[in-house]
């Protein structure tokens, strides 16, 4: 008996087998795509389209309830001419200098975490400690230390018969004060990027250089630190990023105090947006839009950099 051949279902239509048949083709460029779309469409929702939301709303008076009211660039302006302004970006300034800090002292310690002695495994656990506590929790043990009258600082000074300062009261001194608290946690951070560097350094490499006699600052700087890039420059970004948004360590220890001279952008913003002293939300977003191109000009030039190195590579 003879079995005729199977005769293609007539019913389906080409344009449905020409749509299986480029699935079948492109699946493994389309599966990405697939997995990803969740989080892009997060991504665009609760990020992309409020960053042009609140530039729009600095276009406007608003107390976040009523009727918006047209000013153009009367917000930025008045941001031009309000010395609370300056104060906070002087010291948003002094954040992302001071804050660098962290970097190469996450570094360090990390090269000194690196090392194969008895009991490293606990000393890595009390470094890495400050990064596992809020940030809200560092700004209370801070500002315990910081207390004039029952301080580590008071005893310090007070072991050496002097009168201890009063550094979250001092106007020329709160800002140095809180940066230090923020570089503990910021420095474990660096830290463990460090560590994550150093497990992946070629030990081929490293064989090379003590074979051209590198020793010491040669071997770090000639052989170690360039196969560090890749950490340096995430240390690097999330350092700017978390010193142009400080806000928690402000809010928790000084609320911007004394008198607005720890205010930095963030908490301005905040203060004039969502405050007691205003529900101004138009001048709040000309506020976050300024602070969002700052970031946006340091995350670009990083991100530039890192695009040409990997070209020249």
């Amino acid at each position: 008996m003879t079995v005729a051949p199977a005769v293609p279902n007539a019913s389906v239509p080409a344009s449905i087998a020409d749509q299986r048949s480029w699935y079948r083709r492109n699946r493994l460029q389309v599966a990405p795509w697939l997995f990803l779309a969740p989080a892009l469409i997060f991504f665009l929702i609760y990020v992309i389209i409020p960053i042009f939301q609140s530039i729009w709303i600095s276009f406007y008076a608003w107390d976040g309830l009523g009727e918006k009211q047209w000013l153009g660039l009367g917000n930025y302006v008045e941001l031009a001419d309000d010395d609370r302004f300056y104060t906070s970006l002087y010291n948003n300034i002094l954040w992302l200098v001071l804050y660098m800090l962290a970097v190469p002292a996450g570094l360090f310690i990390a090269l000194f975490l690196n090392q194969t002695v008895p009991g490293m495994r606990l000393y890595k656990s009390l470094f890495f400690f400050p990064f596992v506590i809020s940030q809200v929790v560092v700004g209370l043990i801070f500002s315990w230390f910081y207390n004039p009258n029952f301080g580590i600082v008071a005893e310090i000074w007070g072991f050496f018969g002097a009168s201890p300062p009063s550094i979250l009261g001092d106007e020329d001194l709160v800002t140095y004060g809180i940066i230090f608290a923020g570089l503990w946690p910021q420095i474990a951070y660096c830290m463990i990027l460090y560590l994550t560097g150093l497990n992946n350094v070629s030990p081929d490499q490293i064989e090379a250089g003590r074979l051209d006699n590198a020793k010491g600052w040669k071997m770090l700087w000639y052989v170690v630190l360039p196969q560090l890039w890749p950490a340096t420059f995430l240390a690097i970004v999330v350092t700017v990023i978390g010193a142009l948004r400080s806000f928690d360590m402000i809010a928790i220890m000084t609320q911007g105090g004394p008198y607005g001279s720890s205010n930095v952008l963030s908490y301005f913003m905040f203060e004039q947006a969502l405050s007691e002293y205003g529900f101004r939300m138009g001048y709040g977003s000309a506020i976050a839009t300024v602070l969002f191109m700052i970031m946006l000009i340091f995350i670009s030039f990083f991100l530039w950099k890192m695009w040409r190195d990997e070209r020249r590579a």
